[in-house]
């Protein structure tokens, strides 16, 4: 395969450490919906690490949506057509905003690893980048989950595994 997947990843909050491995699982989990479904181009993602305070604040802007939200997606595409980076050949997919407080806390309430849920919330929002939506509920919605599910177990993230996280205090 001769696809080159670029994943550029920004920490840009400084209330939660970011584990050692979590860039390269974000990458994975990028490649790995890329490869499932079967885009098979160089494609770029950026992917960026925010506070709560920061999501909020994207989430009013974009989506009038006054609230503290898990992850955001801002596809660059529409129907399949992404714009091509010139210098790189590389189709442009769009961006990823994950609230890693938000990650922290779901990632306790569910009950399973950080790993599992910043892998979930990756996944999920590629799959936005790609065009899938489930805001109006119903069958796509299924299909996501479905989706995220099989990406994320061939990942070794299945539901309700859970990983030691060694904490640094």
């Amino acid at each position: 395969m001769n696809e080159k997947v670029k994943v550029i990843i920004s920490n840009e909050q400084k209330k939660v450490k970011i584990p050692t491995g979590i860039r390269m699982l974000v990458r994975r989990c990028c490649n790995a919906i890329l490869i499932y479904e079967n885009f098979g181009k160089s494609a770029e993602i950026s992917v960026t690490f925010v506070d709560d305070e920061r999501i909020r604040e994207l989430n009013r802007s974009y989506r009038n949506i006054d609230k503290v939200t898990d992850v955001l997606s801002f596809p660059l595409g529409e129907n399949g057509n992404f714009d091509k980076n010139n210098d790189t050949g590389a189709y442009m997919l769009g961006d990823i905003v994950i609230s890693i407080e938000q990650a922290v806390s779901q990632a306790q309430v569910y009950g399973h690893s950080l790993q599992r849920e910043i892998g979930f919330l990756t996944v999920h929002s590629m799959l936005h980048l790609l065009g899938y939506d489930h805001t109006d509920g119903g069958l796509q919605t299924v299909h996501m989950r479905e989706k995220e599910e099989l990406v994320l177990t061939n990942l070794g993230l299945k539901k309700n595994d859970s990983y030691y996280i060694e904490e640094d205090e």
